[in-house]
């Protein structure tokens, strides 16, 4: 079985060359060499963006709708994902913590603190080894802190319910994710839920769901697992 699966897409946005005065493009005299091209230096505005691929765990920064350069990282766990969807960066801290390597991209994720930074342990580079934010190596996340500002956008890819090959995680109080912000607006379009839809499982998602078992004829435990899935209509 495989979960529903959710592709997010990276906007086109137009890039034009920079015309001369006179409207005309400026053309090079044929007895000198063409000057080596320089890539524009972002300025965090709207032509910069970060794109994550969890499949390839690699990170882009793109100018306009161009690749700039692509970095190695390491996601989330399984059981602790990396968000999937569109943030922007709403902080930068230098040598936030020892944990954190020596530099901080914070990201405006609603169900928790989740950024982009180093680590001490470079080890885990190309791994699924953190409790959700993405690692980076330390002279990497220094050049991505140079090259992009506050406001930033940053997609991460991927499926809210993880990876189609893996069955999607058990859900219990305490958890936090898109995945469970997708449980909540089942769970309130069904008319079990009536909390704030904000990804965080609580006592309130806790008794809806608990709700939903009972009038379907499902365990009671207020876990969400492959029959609730398969319930709500997210398994097929």
């Amino acid at each position: 079985m495989k979960p529903a699966l959710f592709l997010l897409l990276l906007p086109c946005l137009a890039w034009l060359p920079a015309f001369g005065p006179d409207g005309v493009f400026p053309a090079v005299p044929l007895e000198q060499p063409a000057p080596p091209v320089e890539k524009p230096w972002p300025s965090g505005g709207q032509d910069t963006a970060i794109v994550v691929e969890p499949r390839t765990r690699e990170l882009t920064l793109y100018i306009g709708n161009l690749p700039y350069k692509t970095y190695k990282i390491a996601l989330g766990k399984p059981e602790t994902p990396t968000p999937v969807g569109e943030f922007r960066v709403i902080n930068k801290y230098k040598n936030w913590g020892s944990g954190f390597g020596t530099r901080w991209i914070g990201l405006n994720v609603p169900w928790g603190i989740y950024g982009i930074h180093g680590t001490n342990k470079p080890h885990s580079i190309g791994t699924e080894a953190s409790h959700g934010c993405i690692r980076m190596h330390n002279r990497d996340v220094e050049d991505l802190y140079e090259r992009i500002g506050i406001g930033t956008r940053v997609i991460i890819l991927g499926h809210v319910l993880g990876e189609p090959h893996r069955d999607p995680r058990r859900l219990a109080k305490g958890d936090a994710g898109g995945d469970v912000l997708l449980i909540q607006n089942r769970l309130r379009a069904a008319g079990f839920f009536h909390g704030e839809c904000n990804g965080r499982f609580g006592p309130a998602t806790e008794q809806a769901m608990k709700a939903f078992e009972r009038e379907n004829g499902l365990p009671v435990d207020g876990v969400v697992g492959y029959h609730d899935y398969r319930a709500l209509g997210l398994l097929e």
